[in-house]
Formats: structure tokens, sequence, C-alpha cells
């Protein structure tokens, strides 16, 4: 029960009003942690360069930028590359929610230039639209990590214009919000102004958004159920007359009725997310069948195209040959009247 008094403690410490909460989402080993590295100027997240990922779990660092305002950086496993079922995944939600708490004021999604685009970085923007609302994408800023990977004549620019129309789509639909991170280089001036544009971005999500943090019906409910628990603390540590043994069935209490709470919002969060793995599924099986049909239409098309050509060719070589009787005919005629 400890656990929950720790996560209280952390309420108090991160939801000060001028705190930024900044969500890294995007495929496992693309660099998150890296990237959270470079925007707290410090190595706080494990990092390597392999594809499987490193970050096991929800993790919350924090920096204190130079005008005083706190930065809180979520890393996550890769929440919404689904490769594992949804119920890690939704305790996985559950807990950066709670760590979240007030809210995310930008979701930081990472792509990586050293990879190729592919279906799962478009369906996991469809993910995260479906399960938190089209409004998610008023909140993100696309990062390419690899920038030391681009070739020296090609710019970021460049590299963009000639990215998949999918990329270009998902930019657009973040109003052109990208930022490209080389989280390799020791260049000082760099690193600074990679991550001041980072927060440029950020800034102005907050101005469009009327500076209310992005936040549903999952961070309502955690967050009403963190204040109640500590108001009970409260209370509890104020009572005269108990015993330090009772003090400490009462806590008790309260922590089992709270972890109830987690783990019914728990089920709630993977409730949602089957709902919302059926939703794509049903969807991908309907662009399939669409896409079979058509190809099957082009096929019965080019099928019965190639059978009228073969029925053209035909006709045409009957006639041909019958315009080469009657010439030998009249040619006979001809002879026979000489």
């Amino acid at each position: 029960m400890g656990g929950s008094s720790a996560m209280e403690d952390d309420w108090e410490l991160t939801s000060t009003n001028d705190a930024l909460t900044l969500v890294l989402v995007g495929k496992l080993g693309y660099g998150k942690s890296a990237t959270g590295n470079s925007i707290l100027s410090r190595k706080a997240f494990v990092s390597r360069s392999c594809m499987t990922g490193v970050t096991g779990t929800c993790q919350l660092e924090s920096t204190v930028l130079r005008d005083g305002r706190t930065v809180n950086v979520i890393d996550t496993p890769g929440m919404f590359d689904w490769s594992v079922g949804s119920e890690d995944i939704g305790k996985e939600i559950v807990k950066c929610v709670n760590m979240a708490k007030d809210g995310i004021h930008a979701v930081i999604m990472v792509f990586s230039i050293r990879s190729r685009f592919s279906e799962g970085e478009e369906t996991t923007l469809e993910r995260l639209q479906m399960f938190f609302g089209e409004r998610i994408v008023d909140y993100m800023v696309i990062v390419f990590t690899g920038g030391d990977d681009l070739e020296e004549d090609e710019s970021f620019t460049d590299y963009l214009s000639q990215a998949p129309t999918p990329v270009q789509t998902i930019i657009q639909m973040c109003n052109n919000r990208v930022v490209l991170f080389n989280n390799k280089t020791k260049d000082k001036n760099e690193k600074n102004s990679q991550v001041q544009q980072l927060l440029f971005y950020v800034d102005s999500i907050i101005a469009n958004n009327g500076g209310k943090p992005f936040s549903d019906e999952i961070f309502r409910e955690l967050k009403q159920g963190a204040l109640r628990l500590h108001d009970k603390e409260k209370v509890i540590e104020n009572l005269k007359g108990y015993s330090a043994e009772q003090i400490a069935v009462l806590k008790k209490e309260i922590y089992k009725s709270y972890d109830e709470q987690l783990a019914r919002i728990t089920e709630m969060v993977e409730q949602k997310l089957n709902s919302t793995i059926e939703r794509l599924e049903k969807e991908l099986a309907e662009e399939q069948a669409a896409r079979l049909q058509a190809q099957k239409i082009a096929e019965d098309a080019r099928l019965k195209s190639d059978d009228e050509i073969r029925k053209l060719k035909k006709s045409l070589e009957k006639a041909q040959k019958e315009t080469e009787e009657f010439r030998k005919l009249a040619q006979g005629g001809r002879c026979a009247i000489l």
C-alpha cells in the first residue's frame, strides 16, 4: 500500500499549474527515450540503438526550463504499437494518464529517418484518434529522429517532400508541427535549437487550445480518485485518540478502495481498447474486401477485354481470309473472260 502514498507525493510534485506535460509515443526502437533525454538535457531514460525498444513501462522525468517552467516528460513503451495484449496496454495507458494527471499539453509522436515508413505508423495515429478522439491531433507534434543520418546534400525539407503520402498527410493533420532531432549531436547550439523549436510548437499548441491541456473521462476519474485519496489521508493523519494500528487499518481501507477504483478504470480502458481494436480490424477487413472486389472487377474487365480482342482478331482474320478468297475468285473470273 506504500505505492499509493508514493503516488500521492508524486501528485503534489507534478501538479503545479505552470508545469508542461509531454508524452512521447511511437513505435518501439524509434528513439523516444533518446528524444526525452534531449528535451531534459540529461540522460534520464535508458536509451540504446536497437529496434526492439528498451522502455518496458511508462516513466516520468522532469526538468526546469530557463523561464522557470517545469517540464514533465513521460516516456512510453510503444503504447499504441499494439504488438502486446490489450491488458498490458491498458495498464500502461492508465499509468501514463495517472502520471499526467492534470492533462497532456503535447503528444510527441516520434518517427525515425532510419526506418522505412509502414502501415504501423499510420495505424498508430488512427489508434490514438479512436481511443482519445479526433481532437488529439490538435495536441500533436511530429519528431523525426536520426537527423545525423541525413545525406550532406539533403535538407530536412527535401526529405519531407519525398516522404510517402501518408506521412505528409499526418504532418498536415498536425498543422506542419514537425521537428528534426539529432539525439547524438555534441553541438550545444544544435541541441538547444531543436529543443527550442519543439517547445515553440508546444507553446503554440497551448495557445491554440486556450491554455487547456488535453483531458478526457479517464483523466478526470483518475484525478478525482487521487484527490479523494489525498483528502482521506489528511483526515486520517489528523485524527485524535487513535492508535498507530488503528490508523494503519484505516489507511489500508482507503488504499484498498483506491486500488479497486484503479482496477475498474483499467478494465474500462481495456474494454475501450478491445472495442477500438475490433473497429480497426473491421475497417481493415472491409478495406481488404473492397480492394479484392476492385481487383476482381479489374481482372474481369481485363479478361473480358482480352476475350473481346481475341474475338475481334478472329473476326479480322476471317474477314481477311474472305477478302483474299474473293480476290482470287475475282481474278479467276477475269482470266476466264479473257
